[in-house]
């Protein structure tokens, strides 16, 4: 389990890095299109300022922050970029000075998630998964540069991890007895396990894998978020895959469980 410090450090990173990709970008970049379907980069600074904004100041059991995101997006519309941009880094740093007063008890409090009631310390978990994921977003879809790995890098992953069990089962649909390996080559360095023995589970390794994927950390997160067509990296050699050929196709094209 993630320390309540790691997390919070994890978090820090993530906002930071995402409010210096924004500071780079140039006035006519606002406007081109992201790698999330549909959003321009801008749409993806006002989602991630929006969500920031709603959990600022608000604590497990208050009311349900994500009533307050329609009346933040209509604020944030108004704002020019620049005005946007300053939004942002005063809600970051609102966030960030209110997640290091915190405890271990509040952080292990029970709340409402996205992923339904778990703690809020796995609530700060899943934002340091989004908003290091919108920076990619905007990040590769401009080919700017940048880091992809660090803790806020393998947190991120964590959350692929623990879902590993769903992608094999129902988004692969992987045949009872069967099971995946993913070598993760760099900049985050990992091997991910699951296999179908009644149903699909998250295992902490296996002896012989039916398929073997092998890629890098950053193609592995854009195809599991749904962000890349997989046929560019199959084509390109960016992914590959050994032990049963249909299933490591079946494997590579169906990755993605979350946009």
């Amino acid at each position: 389990m993630t320390s309540r410090a790691d997390t919070v450090d994890s978090m820090r990173l993530a906002l930071d890095s995402f409010g210096a990709t924004v500071r780079s970008l140039t006035p006519g970049q606002w406007a081109l299109p992201s790698l999330c379907p549909g959003w321009t980069v801008r749409d993806v600074v006002v989602h991630t300022t929006m969500i920031e904004s709603a959990l600022l100041g608000w604590r497990p059991g208050g009311a349900n922050p994500f009533d307050a995101m329609p009346a933040i997006a209509r604020e944030l519309a108004d704002l020019d970029d620049g005005a946007l941009l300053d939004r942002y880094d005063t809600v970051a740093a609102g966030r960030l000075a209110e997640l290091d007063g915190l405890g271990d008890e509040e952080f292990e409090a029970p709340s409402i998630t996205p992923v339904g009631t778990a703690t809020y310390g796995r609530f700060v978990r899943i934002r340091v998964f989004d908003v290091w994921v919108h920076e990619r977003d905007i990040r590769v879809a401009l080919g700017l540069p940048g880091e992809d790995g660090g803790p806020a890098a393998e947190l991120a992953l964590d959350e692929v991890r623990s879902s590993m069990g769903f992608i094999v089962g129902k988004k692969i649909g992987m045949p009872d007895g069967s099971s995946l390996a993913v070598d993760l080559t760099g900049p985050v360095e990992a091997h991910l396990y699951a296999r179908v023995d009644g149903r699909a589970k998250v295992v902490d390794a296996l002896d012989d894998p039916t398929v073997t994927l092998t890629t890098d950390s950053l193609t592995f997160m854009l195809l599991a978020c749904g962000r890349i067509d997989p046929e560019v990296p199959i084509a390109d050699g960016r992914i590959r895959w050994s032990g049963d050929d249909d299933l490591g196709r079946r494997a590579t094209r169906n990755l993605a469980f979350t946009m």
